[in-house]
């Protein structure tokens, strides 16, 4: 309380960009370079403090597309297996550089459309087992059908050291 009565009153919110902006120069103006640095510290610290806890899977700290039980388990499936859809990133980069070859060309466009086949089957696949497993663990939720396989099949396309939160289980695992 001793605090507040020395702070005063709090200002509204700015209604309008421009008066964000001149609260902010001011409030830039009444800080000395040095207290503005440790304030960026501070916040860079915060930041990556959260960050980590998000990659751990604190449900604290997740996005929201990413919070609940029925999601964790979503991703501990496609974490234990190995997908398709994980390849196409790096194989499509492959693929590009074949591409520009004259004489490779059609033969890389069948081989692409092989793989694009190879990965829609998979993740239908892979969609309809988390669908099927999730509702064997959670009958009563829902969030199921082609939310949750789009989820999977979104979790499942990024290549396995970027997906955020990190996995849990290995390929091959048994979840």
């Amino acid at each position: 309380r001793e605090a507040e009565r020395r702070r005063g009153p709090v200002a509204p919110p700015p209604t309008n960009r421009a008066e964000a902006r001149a609260r902010k120069k001011e409030l830039k103006s009444s800080m000395t370079k040095a207290e503005r640095k440790e304030l960026s510290a501070e916040r860079r610290r915060i930041r990556l403090e959260q960050r980590e806890k998000m990659m751990d899977g604190d449900e604290k700290f997740l996005a929201t597309r990413d919070k609940g039980p029925v999601r964790q388990f979503a991703r501990d499936i496609v974490d234990s297996r190995r997908n398709f859809a994980g390849l196409f990133l790096p194989f499509a980069i492959f693929l590009l550089v074949v591409l520009m070859v004259p004489g490779l060309a059609v033969i890389g466009n069948l081989v692409l459309l092989v793989f694009v086949l190879f990965v829609v089957l998979d993740s239908v696949y892979l969609g309809y087992t988390v669908n099927k497993r999730v509702r064997e663990r959670y009958p009563d939720t829902t969030d199921t059908g082609f939310k949750l396989g789009w989820y999977s099949f979104t979790r499942a396309m990024q290549l396995r050291m970027m997906r955020a939160p990190r996995p849990q289980f290995k390929p091959g695992d048994k979840v």
